[in-house]
């Protein structure tokens, strides 16, 4: 768990481009650091890449204590909610826009039923305004800023403007909900995201395809707002 408690955010950290040959040692290089680990689940049909599953969750969950956040990038998100939060997952986020024959604000009820973080991810051409009404039933929304398949995307910079303007109607009234920002977050452009109004940085490629993935995670536990 993070030994940095007294920063004014929390780091998340993507294992979607850890070294999965040898994947507890690649956990345990980002554990100090890292409020989360989140698992990029991907299904071949709501983005066209195919990454982790259920079994995935399962095997990090025996190996660590550092909360899990699965992140859904699949279609259909209601029929595996349980699974994935059985399997142990802290966090289960789903995507607006995933295709679904359950309403969406159901779907966000059913995981807070099974005692896990609620969260609702939104890809980078899908206006704020279409989701504010979900805010409120929500403890996580996730912006992402790159479009959702693949690690090592260019960050998209509109986001910084996507952040300030849910920034402003989350505090307006006074919703409970944490901001995560998602893809080509950099410590080029991490400080600029938190003074923006992001409460967790996801990192992923940034730390673990760096030189030396210790001294990146540490960097990133550290940034100076």
């Amino acid at each position: 768990m993070n030994n940095n408690e007294n920063k004014p955010y929390k780091l998340s950290v993507s294992i979607l481009d850890a070294d999965l040959a040898h994947l507890e040692d690649e956990i345990r290089k980002v554990e100090p650091y890292a409020d989360f680990l989140q698992i990029d689940v991907m299904d071949g049909h709501f983005v066209q890449n195919i990454s982790f599953g259920i079994p995935i969750v399962k095997t990090i969950k025996k190996i660590t204590s550092t909360p899990l956040e699965a992140h859904l990038m699949i279609q259909q998100p209601e029929k595996y909610i349980k699974n994935f939060v059985d399997a142990g997952s802290d966090c289960v986020i789903i995507h607006y826009e995933s295709e679904t024959s359950t309403d969406i604000l159901d779907i966000l009820r059913n995981i807070k039923e099974y005692k896990a973080r609620t969260g609702l991810a939104i890809n980078p051409d899908t206006p704020v305004k279409k989701i504010i009404n979900f805010l409120k039933n929500i403890d996580l929304l996730l912006l992402m800023s790159v479009f959702p398949g693949f690690g090592g995307q260019k960050f998209i910079k509109e986001t910084y403007k996507k952040i300030k303007d849910i920034k402003k109607i989350i505090k307006s009234h006074n919703y409970k909900v944490e901001v995560e920002v998602d893809g080509g977050v950099g410590l080029n452009n991490a400080s600029k995201l938190l003074k923006s109004g992001v409460d967790i940085l996801v990192v992923g490629s940034a730390i673990y395809k760096a030189n030396n993935v210790n001294e990146a995670v540490k960097a990133f536990s550290s940034i100076k707002i």
